[in-house]
């Protein structure tokens, strides 16, 4: 048993408090930890405090952090629940296989990757991590050992993919890997201007490539109202030598304020504008998957006040509420550094919470400037809701109770599931009803 520290905390927002304490998992067959409530942690990367549990204990999952076994001719990996995505990559690309769907960055665990039902680049085709998942077992605060899976135990194995960590602690899961015929990837970039041309580029990449996404001027959004550079990439069948990004010197504390204000977000905006209208580059899986992997604790850079990242998704009839999103931000004038816009196939949900469904959905980062920067996140809520659509769980540090379950119908049947010993701020913040 250990005091909470930095180390535990949300990606977005390092000043909230993580929790009081925090017990380790080392080995399958410990018993669920004695304090109650607590919370499953992974490696910290939600944004928002779906992660963080003020009231209880967290319970470090890091340590379950070893392979089972692997079929050689399915793909088949079994492994703990804290191992860590990265790993996974690590031993086996250079063997031929890759995670079936990753995130924007590869510092995540496998049962952080389930609980969320993270998506990636290829939702269009792959829908997101939960459709690999095989089977895993679920420790609950009883004792009781669930093996869930699609035929088993559907019930809990659709309440967890996706449900925050709520239902128990994942110690292990099996997931499906795909081939690859090696680490270089082939990147076309294309210049796009409008939500149209952006999705008929898109329509026209479904078939052609495995991952699509789009970055966008959130600030200049221009006439047609978003603008931005378009990349598809597949892994390339013609293999050639490339090289992995070097690791950047990350910043070794966090400064008083955001190094990121508006003319700089304006001149990066700016500058990648001018990218030729369409190019080809061959690069490695982590320049195109994870750049800014390569900066060690990138989110110190915008200060001690952390930032909000805000991610909706909105149904293909409602289109129109991307511009009107976009429109919002750069009227508002915060800036969003990093703005990025995916299209989310027709996959049906495998999770009760599963964020993605078929649409657009479109990622923000906002440095926390206090109420006016609330006030916009409210104010885009309010047009994602009408539009029908939801804001990401895992991303999430503010929204209410009302949009959460707005988005999230199925929510009273997870808290059916959750396991009494196990709540998250979040959870209290959207699900729990507060006192008066």
């Amino acid at each position: 048993m250990t005091s909470a520290n930095a180390a535990y905390r949300s990606w977005g927002r390092p000043q909230s408090e993580a929790g009081k304490r925090v017990v380790r998992l080392w080995w399958r067959d410990q018993a669920f930890p004695a304090d109650r409530p607590a919370l499953p942690f992974g490696n910290g990367r939600s944004y928002g405090d779906s992660c963080l549990a003020r009231e209880g204990a967290l319970i470090d999952l890091r340590g379950l952090d070893r392979f089972i076994s692997f079929d050689d001719d399915t793909g088949l990996l079994r492994c703990e629940g804290g191992v860590l995505l990265s790993d996974i990559l690590a031993h086996f690309v250079p063997k031929g296989w890759f995670l079936p769907v990753t995130p924007g960055t590869r510092f995540v665990t496998l049962g952080g990757a389930i609980a969320n039902d993270v998506h990636g680049k290829n939702h269009h085709r792959a829908g997101s991590f939960g459709h690999h998942v095989r089977c895993f077992e679920l420790l609950r605060s009883d004792g009781a050992r669930i093996v869930c899976s699609p035929h088993e135990s559907a019930d809990w194995f659709a309440a967890t993919i996706g449900g925050c960590g709520l239902t128990g602690v994942i110690l292990w899961a099996e997931i499906a890997l795909q081939r690859v015929p090696g680490p270089a990837m082939e990147v076309d970039t294309l210049r796009f201007s409008g939500v149209d041309e952006f999705l008929e580029i898109s329509h026209a990449s479904h078939n052609s490539h495995e991952y699509t996404v789009a970055w966008i001027d959130a600030l200049n959004p221009g006439r047609d109202g978003a603008r931005g550079l378009f990349f598809r990439s597949n892994f390339a069948a013609d293999q050639r030598p490339v090289a992995a990004p070097r690791p950047k010197p990350g910043l070794p504390f966090t400064p008083p304020v955001s190094l990121l204000p508006k003319p700089a977000v304006r001149l990066f905006n700016t500058a990648t504008r001018r990218w030729p209208r369409r190019s080809r580059q061959y690069v490695h899986y982590e320049r195109s998957f994870y750049p800014l992997d390569a900066v060690p604790n990138w989110n110190r850079l915008f200060g001690r006040r952390g930032f909000y990242q805000y991610q909706c998704v909105v149904p293909y009839s409602a289109a129109e509420a991307i511009g009107e999103l976009i429109a919002r931000v750069a009227r508002a004038g915060e800036g969003s550094f990093l703005s990025v816009l995916k299209v989310f196939g027709d996959h049906k949900p495998v999770g009760w919470l599963s964020f993605p469904r078929p649409g657009l959905t479109l990622a923000l980062d906002f440095p926390d400037r206090g109420e006016r920067t609330l006030k916009l996140l409210d104010t885009l809520d309010e047009i994602t809701a009408e539009a029908g659509g939801a804001v990401y769980p895992a991303k999430d540090a503010r929204m209410d109770a009302q949009t959460f379950q707005r988005g999230f119908p199925s929510w009273r049947r997870l808290e059916d599931y959750r396991d009494p010993a196990i709540c998250s701020d979040f959870w209290r913040r959207v699900a729990i009803p507060q006192p008066t």
